[in-house]
């Protein structure tokens, strides 16, 4: 479990929870159709400008955000180290009975036990690494889009609640309530995009990077 982030989105609720408990009751906060107005309307805006199945998995994208990698850049190196000291003590068809649980690495060490030239070899991992990039900025994106639409469709709800108080103009002990409501909707927006959507658009981000520098060194080693 990728600790860090984890703590990040407890604490960043907790301070928001514990500064409106501070001041006054968590209940004034909470207001359904403003929570529905900014949930709904991001879901629908992402369905509208992303295929759906780009929803779909940034939804198991986003989990990466949640967990640490499997393995280090280091202990990459030091697994294609032991086996080319097997390859050199044994042969290089010694690999093919080799258990590998990194299946990048297992693949370039086929490609090279079939005899494969290097720079095909090159070719073929560098592509597949091209092929998870795109995987992964898809997710970004639809996250980044999130940030951007959840402060949007909160401003969205905030003027229609505005509309809403301003038709009951007549009743002047009701505006004070009927405009807490309309700034909830902008209160939700700027939650969803600054605790959640950005802030795990830009852990992706770090995550991506350091799966592609594995994915590198896998590569550098195998045709080493």
């Amino acid at each position: 479990m990728d600790i860090a982030t984890i703590l990040g989105i407890v604490s960043g609720f907790g301070l928001v929870v514990g500064a409106i408990l501070m001041g006054s009751g968590l209940g004034a906060f909470i207001d359904p159709p403003s929570l529905l107005v900014v949930g709904g309307g991001s879901v629908a805006a992402m369905l509208i400008a992303f295929p759906l199945s780009t929803v779909i998995g940034s939804i198991k994208i986003a989990l990466k955000a949640f967990f640490s990698p499997k393995q280090s850049p280091d202990a990459v190196i030091e697994r294609i180290v032991d086996l080319a000291v097997k390859a050199r003590k044994e042969s290089i068809i010694a690999l093919e009975k080799e258990e590998i649980d990194d299946p990048f690495l297992a693949k370039g060490v086929r490609l090279v036990v079939d005899g494969t030239a290097p720079n095909l070899v090159s070719s073929i991992l560098r592509t597949e690494i091209g092929f998870m990039k795109q995987r992964h900025i898809g997710g970004q994106s639809v996250f980044k889009f999130l940030g951007a639409m959840a402060p949007a469709y909160g401003m969205i709800g905030t003027l229609i609640g505005l509309v809403q108080m301003l038709q009951s103009l007549d009743d002047p002990s009701s505006i004070g309530p009927a405009m807490a409501v309309a700034l909830l909707t902008t209160f939700y927006g700027a939650l969803l995009a600054n605790i959640i959507a950005l802030p795990i658009a830009e852990k992706l981000g770090g995550k991506s990077g350091d799966e592609v520098l594995m994915m590198e060194v896998t590569i550098q080693g195998v045709l080493a």
